[in-house]
Formats: C-alpha cells, sequence, structure tokens
C-alpha cells in the first residue's frame, strides 16, 4: 500500500517492508519470499521480534542491521555488511536514512503482579526513521508511553493487541498524542489480538488517517 511517498507492505505480526530509496523491514517474522532489505531494525530479542531464520530470509551481505543490544547474542552470526546496536535515544544515518531509536516499554502489562513484560530501562527499542523526507515511527512492543508525547511524525506503526503492548483505546490515545497524518495498526494476527482490534483502532481514531495493511 502507498502511503505518502513510500510503499508498505504488512507481512505479519510488526513486520513490515518499507520501500524508498531503501528497503526497510522491521522485526521479520513469518517473512513468505527471500528478499534484500538494505536496512533491518529489531526492536528486541524475543522470539517474534528476533527470528534467526526470518532474520536470513531477508539479509544479504549489503544489508545494514540497527537493534538493541539486547540481541546481540541472537544475530551474532549472521553475516551483513555491518550491526550497529543502539541504546534508546540513539542515532544513525545509513546511506540516506537517518534512524533515531526510543525507548519501548510496559506501564500496565504485567507477567506478575510488578513484573512487565517489557520492563523500562531494559533497551528495547521504537525506530523513528526518515526516508525520502517521510517520517516513520515504529512502536515496537509498548505501551502508551510518557516519550510518545515527543515523537513528530508522518507515519505511525503502533500496537493494538493488549495483552504485551497497547490495547486499541490505549493505542488511540497514542496516536492522538503523535498526531501522525496516518496511523497503522500492527501486534496482531499472529500471537496475540486479530483483525478486530485493528478495525477497532480505527473506529476510535478520528483525527488522523488510519490504515488497515
Amino acid at each position: 500500500m502507498k502511503l505518502l511517498n513510500l510503499e508498505f507492505t504488512r507481512i505479519a505480526h510488526d513486520t513490515f517492508k518499507i520501500k524508498g530509496s531503501s528497503v526497510i523491514y522491521t522485526d521479520p517474522f513469518k517473512v513468505t519470499a527471500r528478499d534484500e532489505a538494505d536496512i533491518v531494525l529489531i526492536s528486541h530479542e524475543h522470539f517474534d521480534h528476533l527470528s534467526l531464520e526470518d532474520l536470513n530470509k531477508v539479509v544479504f551481505p549489503g544489508t545494514t542491521i540497527v537493534a538493541s543490544p539486547l540481541c546481540k547474542d541472537g544475530i551474532k552470526d549472521l553475516k551483513v555488511k555491518q550491526v550497529r546496536f543502539l541504546d534508546p535515544g540513539g542515532k544513525i544515518t545509513v546511506g540516506k536514512v537517518e534512524i533515531e531509536t526510543y525507548p519501548a516499554y510496559n506501564i500496565n502489562k504485567f507477567r506478575e503482579p510488578g513484573h512487565p513484560f517489557h520492563p523500562v530501562g531494559e533497551k528495547r527499542l521504537g525506530f523513528l526513521f526518515t526516508m525520502d523526507g517521510t517520517r516513520v515511527y515504529y512502536a515496537g512492543d509498548a505501551d502508551f508511553i510518557p516519550e510518545m508525547n515527543d515523537i513528530a511524525c508522518d507515519i505511525a506503526l503502533l500496537p493494538v493487541s493488549g495483552t504485551y503492548v497497547m490495547t486499541p483505546e490505549e493505542a488511540a490515545e497514542a496516536a492522538l498524542a503523535i498526531h501522525p497524518k496516518i496511523a497503522v495498526p500492527m501486534h496482531y494476527g499472529a500471537i496475540v489480538g486479530s483483525d478486530a482490534d485493528a478495525i477497532k483502532f480505527k473506529n476510535l481514531v478520528k483525527h488522523c488517517q488510519v490504515e488497515i495493511i
């Protein structure tokens, strides 16, 4: 689907192929076809975000991987052009693509009382990248966290399934705070969540365009 001047393909879960002057993949998972990514963004180490089987379908010797430090052991054997591990607040330019990293964590999703699925301070990432003049925010596995109030982007990719990430209602609040031109729901249809969550999110968001990919 063409969104502004970039082509977006949602493959599964949080996996997008975003094509402009470069080809970017986010958290490859359940990839069905071999491809060559110029840039792969890996938000954290969980199996549905760092999948070697799927990474091997999209990387080639020209790929740059930008990842959370939590991914070091998981991707150490990949043969690519370069791997850069960034903490939240990091910045890197790959070719003509500018990439910034933001924290991604839970504030009200717990595996047990007092123990969130994605704790603050553990260096799981969201990404804000600029390609061909369009700014895209990929939230990663996050709740509606205060840092989202500082995001300025054209397109926001936001999780909506609940359980481990924002519910549709919380994602709608995040979209209101971020105020992108276009919001796209993700994190449903594979591990948790369903198309109904994406539809609910779309129905709740009134102030910007929502596209379900």
